[in-house]
């Protein structure tokens, strides 16, 4: 068990989720993220799985400090979010809602623990497809055009990654998810397809528009996954790089002014995430081992205290 890839036990969960009703469904709810973080404990420093495509060394698990770190916080965020979506009795769109949470922080998983670029592609659009479904099942109007305009944007953004990741493997002959820069044409594109799940100025706009759009216990699930993806793989791929700490600075700064004229909690809640958030791609850009352990384990304080 312990050489599963830890979003292994979660996308096996999501599939018997449907199938069980009432207290069954409560207890594997439950257990997922149990099972889960069981099987992330047998897993070893240094631990890898590999297979070739067309020359290029696939890894859908690498493990190393960071991953992991990333790996704990993500289940101890599954858990409080299951526990909190257990208040979907009734609704006749709980299944999907329950399915497509624990999907969602399945491919947050796969993503963190991905030794490749192509592995973080196909999670990347994962956590697209599967998170939107926690903004149209409030079943709104205003929820399905958001939803939409979310998920368009967030294809995009993935569509920008590959195509980062075309050159980036043209040019270097490797897809390995280390140190990127943006430097070369494809890190700038790569760059630029994270900045969107990050929220940066200007490509923000999908998190203040459908966060606060989402189920509440979409809501939820949300604030705790895409926006901590994208920090981790910025501080995975481009530490050290200016650029960041510039765009951290203006997202620390500019949200606040929205925040402390509006009146509904949700959008609050978004402007205060970028707002954080820009506090950790400071700290990534910055590079220093100081200020990358400040940033990942703001976000993991980050994570906790909105969840």
């Amino acid at each position: 068990m312990g050489s599963l890839p830890p979003f292994v036990p979660f996308f096996l969960g999501a599939l018997l989720v449907p199938f069980v009703r009432g207290v069954p469904r409560t207890l594997l709810l439950l257990l997922i993220p149990v099972v889960g973080g069981l099987n992330l404990a047998g897993l070893e420093m240094g631990q890898v799985l590999s297979a070739d495509l067309l020359g290029y060394a696939l890894m859908p698990l690498r493990v190393d400090r960071l991953s992991m770190l990333f790996g704990i916080l993500f289940h101890i965020a599954a858990f409080i979010g299951l526990v909190y979506a257990l208040h979907l009795k009734r609704e006749d769109h709980d299944t999907v809602q329950h399915v497509s949470a624990v999907l969602y922080a399945g491919s947050a998983l796969g993503a963190v623990f991905a030794g490749d670029l192509i592995t973080l592609f196909v999670f990347w659009e994962l956590l697209a497809l599967t998170s939107v479904f926690l903004i149209w099942t409030r079943r709104k109007d205003s929820a399905v055009a958001s939803g939409m305009r979310y998920l368009i944007i967030q294809v995009l953004s993935g569509v920008t990654l590959l195509a980062g990741i075309i050159v980036y493997a043209h040019d270097t002959g490797s897809i390995a998810f280390d140190f990127i820069g943006a430097e070369s044409l494809g890190g700038k594109l790569i760059l630029l397809g994270i900045g969107v799940k990050a929220a940066f100025p200007l490509l923000h706009t999908w998190l203040t528009e459908s966060y606060p759009e989402g189920t509440a216990t979409g809501t939820v699930f949300l604030s705790a996954f895409t926006t901590k993806v994208a920090v981790y793989t910025l501080a995975r791929g481009f530490p050290g790089t200016e650029s960041l700490v510039w765009i951290g600075a203006v997202m620390a700064c500019y949200p606040i002014f929205f925040a402390v004229i509006e009146n509904d909690l949700r959008k609050v809640l978004s402007y205060s995430m970028m707002n954080q958030i820009g506090f950790m791609v400071v700290g990534v850009g910055l590079g220093t081992s100081l200020s990358i352990n400040g940033a990942v384990a703001h976000a993991f304080n980050d994570v906790l205290f909105k969840g």
